[in-house]
């Protein structure tokens, strides 16, 4: 059954303004406690649904599908844990990563590694677990082989193709360009029968693994990227004379809409399009792999700042905020690609509806374009208030960037109960400035004025040569 998502969006906004107001009265927003994260728990589990639902309503009965959460769009411990117990598995791409999702709970079984740069350890360590493997590159297949012979594995492998279709409008985010530095460039010279051969030399190689792009790139040039990738197994499928491919990883990056509440595009209209553009997909043949980030989680969380301050230059309104560059990097330095939608509340919690006034909303950093958003028509922000950075639930509060050590904030998920009923329940707690001081070497202070070599000797006594080796 569709969803109706205006239903969905208008209950998200509702819980949000509650949790907000509720935590300014339970003071976990305040003169002390400039800026938090929160994360609306009924909404990631909403979220966690209607993706089952969607490819539930497209598949085969009896069709193995693995949906994996990419973890680096929010690489908290209690959010996977969470996804995981809403039937969610894990995309890790790093040693860090794969501990995340060990800590949460996530079975190898339901985890993903996928990586560019995988070192010799990191896969000894995922075939030893039995966590499935995606190659990137023929070189890595290369190690792969070694590692097989040396050890039997269950991990799943496969291989990551590059189907080159073209990128979207935000080239950091398509992956599937000519250039791309992911997989195997499918339409290079040579690249596609190495491709096959690649799977005929190797019986244990059963995967292939896709991904076009995420923000900015449209669900038809997705689709088109999954039906070569789809086109290609069934070639080494056909060549092999068997089955040998038998699951399609066919990736993620479902767009996030940033300009308005509702969820679009959504996970069933996806399904539907993949299901009429690539017949056979979905027939039960092949096992499926997902792996969805920013989409799970993007409107499910909100960045709250404190008016510090407010003022006026050259005729504009400025208010000046706890939240910047630090939460919000890829809005600051690239603001036409990633505009963030702003709500604005009162020194109460409460959201603020005077008319509109033009005005900046700053963040603390010192340089002048860190800007949540520029020139924007809001309801008057006045020193003591609220703004709130909508739809940052996904690769904003958990990546931090440490402009001028400004603390990593808080984050908090909550559940409403019903109005005046919040319950909040601590994610991460706020990073002190002592924890900011150890991180840059607090402990080392004096390490660079007597610097001394390796067993103590000296270090007048090492030399350096021409050939730059210290000797």
């Amino acid at each position: 059954m569709e969803r109706d998502v205006e239903q969905e969006a208008r209950g998200r906004a509702a819980r949000r303004d509650e949790a907000v107001r509720a935590a300014v009265e339970q003071g976990l927003l305040g003169p002390d406690t400039a800026v938090v994260g929160l994360l609306d728990v009924t909404g990631i589990r909403g979220s966690a649904a209607a993706l089952k639902e969607a490819f539930d309503a497209v598949v085969a009965p009896g069709t193995p599908v693995l949906h994996a959460f990419a973890v680096k769009a929010a690489p908290l411990v209690p959010v996977l844990g969470l996804l995981h117990a809403e039937g969610i598995g894990a995309e890790v791409a790093s040693a860090g990563e794969l501990a995340l999702a060990r800590a949460a709970g996530v079975p190898p079984a339901r985890t993903v590694l996928d990586s560019p740069a995988k070192t010799p350890a990191e896969l000894r360590e995922a075939l030893a677990l039995g966590i499935a493997v995606n190659a990137d590159n023929p070189q890595e297949l290369d190690r792969l082989d070694a590692l097989v012979r040396a050890a039997p594995t269950g991990s799943p492998l496969g291989l990551r193709v590059n189907p080159q279709v073209g990128g979207g409008t935000i080239g950091a985010t398509s992956t599937a360009t000519r250039t791309s530095k992911f997989g195997v460039a499918l339409r290079d010279e040579g690249a596609r029968e190495w491709v096959v051969r690649a799977f005929l030399d190797r019986p244990w190689l059963t995967r292939l693994h896709t991904h076009t792009g995420s923000q900015g790139v449209p669900l038809s040039l997705m689709a088109r990227g999954v039906a070569r990738t789809y086109a290609l197994a069934e070639e080494v499928n056909a060549r092999a004379g068997r089955r040998q491919i038998d699951t399609l990883d066919l990736g993620g990056g479902l767009p996030v809409n940033f300009a308005s509440e509702a969820t679009t595009p959504t996970y069933a209209q996806y399904a539907r399009l993949l299901a009429g553009e690539v017949p056979g997909l979905f027939d039960g043949r092949y096992g499926l792999v997902t792996e969805f980030g920013r989409s799970l989680l993007a409107k499910n969380g909100t960045v709250v700042a404190r008016v510090e301050y407010t003022k006026s230059a050259g005729g504009r309104r400025i208010a000046v905020t706890h939240a910047g560059v630090q939460v919000a990097a890829r809005t600051v330095y690239a603001p036409g690609a990633w505009p963030l939608r702003i709500a604005a509340y009162d020194a109460g919690g409460r959201p603020k509806t005077c008319p509109g006034t033009v005005q900046d909303v700053a963040g603390p950093a010192c340089f002048s374009g860190d800007l949540l958003a520029e020139g924007r028509t809001l309801p008057l922000l006045e020193q003591g208030d609220y703004a709130a950075a909508l739809d940052t639930g996904a690769y904003y509060f958990a990546h931090h960037y440490a402009y001028n050590s400004l603390a990593r904030p808080g984050v908090h998920g909550f559940t409403v109960d019903g109005p005046g009923s919040v319950a909040f329940a601590t994610v991460r707690e706020p990073q002190t400035v002592a924890q900011v001081v150890a991180e840059s070497g607090g402990a080392q202070a004096s390490a660079l004025i007597a610097p001394r070599a390796p067993g103590g000797a000296d270090p007048s006594s090492r030399r350096v040569r021409r050939t730059g080796q210290l000797g």
